[in-house]
């Protein structure tokens, strides 16, 4: 029987399993899973007891890797919690950006320099649209999620709950690539403390600022800032979101200065103990959003 030489990609897969990082299949040339949907689940294999997710199946085991790689030529996803890694991704500006906008390079750096550090020297790879991802190894005990923009603009984070496209991988727009093998160091602490919610103290009453504008506006304004400074455990930015989604159609009747609304959801997006750059990030993005979709007051 002849046995065939692994392909490239299944090499790279199970390079990465030497290095204990879980991985799992995406789709050819893409960047989505290639593993069947909630919706879909034979409920048979690893889904035997309940349809299992990629961050669930990805794995280490050789076999399995290469019975999964046998069936085509996957790109290859690191599941990175599991992997015990937060993964810093330093994108660059959408095509549609002002040609000044800073890369994520140029912000992070700005980032290092304004806490004293130099950048991390860490396993580095490159995007094809030309990001970097700098790997470093998660805390010991500590369980860090995704973030977005949490440390500087087009600087995101992938911990638990996401997943890199690894080295090898290669889609319409080129190859991920190492661009420096460095060993992968420890999240530097003071990384982990911007990373890391700010302790929940006791919340009192919502001091909110001076808003003009309609009574109607202003009352929904001072409801939803109320809901975001309440809003249970881990729920506080999603809460920010919807929130602020919804008083943006007030923006856009003209009802409430953006401005003010910025001010007031930052204040109370900063008392439920998100951090002040994630707030920024999340009302902008919100607002931007619904002033974009509301419907006309009189259909509303």
């Amino acid at each position: 029987m002849t046995h065939h030489a692994p392909t490239a990609m299944l090499s790279a897969a199970l390079q990465a399993a030497e290095r204990r990082w879980h991985v799992f299949p995406l789709r050819p040339a893409d960047k989505r899973p290639a593993l069947h949907r909630e919706a879909v689940c034979p409920l048979t294999g690893d889904c035997a007891s309940g349809h299992r997710k990629w961050e669930d199946r990805a794995t280490t085991d050789p076999d399995r890797i290469r019975r999964a790689w046998s069936h085509g030529r996957f790109n290859i996803g690191i599941a990175t919690g599991p992997s015990g890694l937060v993964v810093v991704d330093l994108d660059l500006p959408k095509p549609n950006s002002s040609t000044d906008t800073p890369s994520g390079v140029t912000t992070f750096t700005a980032l290092c320099e304004r806490a004293g550090h130099p950048v991390p020297t860490t396993y580095r790879t490159r995007t094809p649209s030309g990001g970097h991802h700098l790997y470093f190894t998660s805390p010991p005990g500590i369980r860090l999620g995704n973030t977005a923009g949490t440390l500087a603009p087009l600087v995101d984070t992938r911990a638990w709950g996401g997943y890199v496209v690894a080295p090898g991988s290669t889609t319409s727009a080129g190859r991920y690539e190492v661009t420096d093998p460095a060993p992968v160091v420890p999240l530097p602490d003071w990384l982990l403390t911007l990373l890391r919610p700010a302790p929940r103290g006791p919340v009192g009453p919502l001091a909110m600022p001076v808003v003009s504008g309609s009574r109607a506006g202003q009352a929904a304004l001072e409801r939803e800032c109320q809901r975001v400074v309440a809003a249970p455990e881990k729920q506080g930015n999603n809460t920010l979101n919807r929130s602020a989604f919804k008083v943006g159609r007030f923006v856009a009747w003209g009802d409430l200065a953006r401005h003010e609304v910025e001010e007031a959801f930052q204040g109370a997006g900063e008392a439920r103990g998100l951090t002040a750059a994630e707030c920024r990030a999340t009302i902008r993005s919100a607002l931007d959003s619904s002033i974009r979709t509301a419907r006309p007051r009189e259909t509303a």
